[in-house]
C-alpha cells in the first residue's frame, strides 16, 4: 500500500547513498513512473531528494540533510504510529517492522509514554479481514483472482481480475483491479464480495492503465421531508443533502434500489414524508399494506 511504500523509500534513502528508480520499482513491484510520483510526494512532505540522470544516476537525500527526531514532533510520530497500528488488525503483522523502526526514533511510542489523543481503527469484520489478507497475497504474487461480486444495484456477477492495489477510505476497503470481463481498470468494494478464489496463474502488470468510469446505475431520485425531531439522525445519514424548509428538514438524494429506499423511509416511521417521486409513495403504501396483511387475525 502507498503509505508502506513511501515510508520504505524514505528509510532506504536514509540508509543508502543512492538508489535507482528501477531498483525501487522492482522492490515494491510498481512501475518506474509510480516511483517518480512517490519521490515527488516525499519531496512535497519536506524531505529534499536529489535526482541524478545517467548510468550512475538515481535518487539520494540532498547533501547535509539528516532525518532525525527533531524533524518530527512526538505528535507527528504518534499520528503515523497509530495509523499503522489501526490497520495492523486487518493486515496481520504487515507493518510491525515499520512500527518498530518508528519506535527506535521515538522510544516513547513503544513504552507507553505517549497519550493516544487520536485513535485510528481500521479493522473490520472477520469476513472482510479474510478477503483483505488473501488479496494482499495475490497482489504481492501477481496472482489472478476470481470474484463473486454484488454491485450497488444488486446484480451479481463472477469476475476474473488482476489485483493491483487495496484502498481504505472512510471506513471501507476497496480493491482496485483490472477486470478481464470489462477489459478495464475497476474498483470493487470488499464488503460486496461474496466469494473469492486465488488462482495459481500469474499476470504481468499492465502499464499506463487509466480507470474507466463505472457503468452508470439508474437510481431513484427522491425528495423527502423530515420532522425536526429526526434532525440528528437525518444529518448523520444524509450529511450533504439536507436543507431547512418550513421548519422541517428537506433531503434530496438518490437511492440505487427501490427496496433500500423503502426500508430507509420505513425506519423513520411517521417522521418522514415522500414529496417525490409518486411511484416511491406507491411502493411504500404497498409495503405497508403487505405488513398490515401479515398481522391480520
Amino acid at each position: 500500500m502507498k503509505l508502506d511504500r513511501l515510508l520504505g523509500i524514505t528509510m532506504e534513502l536514509l540508509t543508502k547513498k543512492r538508489v535507482t528508480a528501477t531498483a525501487l520499482a522492482a522492490r515494491y513491484e510498481v512501475s518506474v513512473r509510480t516511483i517518480y510520483r512517490d519521490v515527488d510526494l516525499i519531496n512535497q512532505a519536506g524531505i529534499p531528494i536529489a535526482s541524478y540522470p545517467g548510468a550512475d544516476g538515481g535518487f539520494e537525500l540532498m547533501s547535509g540533510f539528516y532525518l532525525t527526531r527533531q524533524h518530527f514532533s512526538v505528535d507527528d510520530f504518534l499520528a503515523i504510529y497509530n495509523l499503522l497500528k489501526g490497520i495492523e488488525g486487518t493486515v496481520k503483522g504487515r507493518y510491525t517492522a515499520i512500527m518498530n523502526k518508528l519506535g527506535t526514533l521515538q522510544p516513547a511510542l513503544l513504552n507507553g509514554g505517549c497519550h493516544e489523543q487520536i485513535i485510528v481503527e481500521m479493522s473490520t469484520s472477520e469476513h472482510e479481514r479474510t478477503w483483505v489478507r488473501q488479496m494482499l497475497k495475490a497482489i504481492e504474487g501477481s496472482n489472478l483472482i476470481t470474484l463473486h461480486y454484488t454491485s450497488a444495484s444488486g446484480s451479481r456477477s463472477e469476475r476474473q481480475v488482476e489485483p493491483l492495489q487495496l484502498y481504505w477510505e472512510q471506513g471501507v476497503w476497496y480493491l482496485e483491479a483490472y477486470c478481464l470481463l470489462q477489459q478495464s481498470k475497476r474498483i470493487f468494494r470488499v464488503s460486496r464480495i461474496t466469494g473469492l478464489e486465488i488462482s495459481e496463474n500469474t499476470f504481468l502488470r499492465r502499464e499506463g492503465l487509466e480507470r474507466e468510469e463505472q457503468e452508470e446505475v439508474q437510481g431513484i431520485e427522491a425528495h423527502l421531508r423530515f420532522d425536526p425531531s429526526a434532525g440528528p439522525r437525518v444529518i448523520e445519514q444524509f450529511p450533504d443533502a439536507c436543507a431547512s424548509s418550513e421548519g422541517c428538514l428537506d433531503v434530496q438524494t438518490i437511492f440505487y434500489t427501490k427496496a433500500y429506499a423503502v426500508s430507509v423511509i420505513l425506519s423513520y416511521g411517521a417522521k418522514v414524508e415522500i414529496l417525490s417521486p409518486p411511484e416511491l409513495k406507491e411502493d411504500l403504501l404497498k409495503e405497508l399494506e403487505d405488513i398490515r396483511k401479515r398481522y391480520e387475525p
